[in-house]
């Protein structure tokens, strides 16, 4: 494992160009700077409750849309979670919460197992928040989990507000992933029987 838990995150191509740095044992600091405004909303969400700290840097093709900007932004936090856990060893592994806001409830599960794998049953949502196009979420938990070797299950059984339901999705997530990362010293190497993951 690395005995810091932070990683520096640099990733440049014809669409984005973006530098992202973590620190999993954190306090929640973030300074978030995407581009896309509601993003960087989410993101800041993402580290208060999960005690991360994080900075984005970004730019991308946002004449376009932010598509590219919002995939290459998640596809950055998961490599830096991967990088940060190394073999995944010495830590709890599966991390849960269930998280209310108002009229919604979020449910996320994850298993930081190097199975990448991306489960998303949310209510339906508004096409729009602002500007900004809901079904990004889906998108940038998908690059999240393929990149950072997570099995994700990301659940919203109901809910009627589409800022409410975003937010306790990314409040809950954040909460998981700092659980399932948590030191656990018991654990001498990767959790599982097999001795690897």
């Amino acid at each position: 494992m690395n005995s810091h838990r932070q990683c520096d995150i640099q990733r440049k191509t014809r669409e984005t160009d973006i530098t992202l740095s973590l620190t999993i044992d954190g306090e929640g600091k973030n300074s978030l700077r995407t581009g896309v405004p509601f993003l960087d909303h989410m993101l800041t969400l993402f580290a208060v409750h999960g005690f991360f700290d994080l900075a984005v840097e970004a730019t991308g093709d946002l004449e376009v849309d932010a598509h590219h900007t919002v995939e290459d932004v998640g596809i950055c936090l998961g490599q830096a979670f991967k990088k940060s856990l190394a073999d995944f060893s010495m830590i709890n592994r599966y991390g849960h919460c269930t998280l209310p806001m108002d009229e919604t409830i979020a449910k996320v599960t994850v298993d930081l197992s190097n199975r990448p794998y991306l489960y998303y049953d949310v209510v339906r949502c508004d096409e729009k928040v602002g500007n900004f196009d809901t079904a990004l979420v889906q998108e940038f938990l998908r690059a999240l989990s393929l990149h950072g070797g997570m099995t994700l299950h990301v659940e919203v059984p109901y809910g009627q507000n589409t800022h409410h339901i975003l937010e306790a999705i990314f409040k809950a997530l954040g909460r998981t992933l700092d659980q399932a990362s948590g030191q656990n010293l018991r654990a001498q190497g990767p959790l599982s029987s097999k001795g690897s993951l």
